[in-house]
């Protein structure tokens, strides 16, 4: 099995800890700008980094909620349920030296793939960075599908699932190393 690896991200800008066998989604489709996504190579996990504009309108525990609701909306839900929303531990994150508010959400979504009529439950983690120095809420989700469509037969043994532990490491090793990447301060 492949080790965790310290990937850069956003051209070098931020750095993180991926999970073992990550694929680069823009190596198979284009992706905004202001994303990084990869994918499981077995299973239908999927994780995001999303550099996005400030919503200075919602504070605390209301703007986890309504970046995952916004999600939601982005992806045609047709249900979205906040299961839980924690403040996570700013000493824990390589970004608490510009990082003032963090939180971490879990929630299901009703969604149905494009093609697909039938919507499956997906259960999404999310940590919400804010960093209202440079007008930024970093929001990292973690897609979690109800199951895999693609078999995990012995001969996929070699990369098991994501875990939620993968997607902690990625939140608090994400790391900035150029903060010309928000333009000019």
């Amino acid at each position: 099995m492949e080790p965790t690896r310290n990937c850069p991200l956003f051209g070098g800008a931020f750095s993180a800890i991926l999970p073992p066998g990550a694929i680069d989604v823009s190596d198979l489709r284009p992706v905004p700008d202001n994303q990084e996504v990869f994918c499981h190579p077995v299973t239908d996990q999927s994780l995001i980094v999303e550099l996005l504009e400030l919503q200075a309108h919602v504070r605390g525990e209301a703007a986890a909620r309504y970046h995952f609701e916004d999600v939601g909306g982005v992806q045609g839900a047709r249900a979205v349920h906040v299961l839980s929303v924690k403040p996570l531990c700013l000493d824990n994150l390589s970004l608490r030296g510009c990082c003032q508010d963090a939180w971490f959400l879990s929630g299901k979504q009703q969604v149905a793939k494009e093609n697909q009529q039938v919507a499956k439950d997906v259960t999404l983690y999310q940590a919400l960075l804010r960093l209202p120095q440079y007008q930024t809420d970093l929001l990292l989700t973690f897609n979690q599908p109800p199951s895999n469509s693609r078999s995990l037969g012995p001969e996929n043994l070699s990369c098991p699932p994501w875990s939620l532990g993968n997607f902690e490491q990625l939140v608090t090793s994400l790391t900035l190393h150029d903060p010309n990447i928000f333009g000019p301060q």
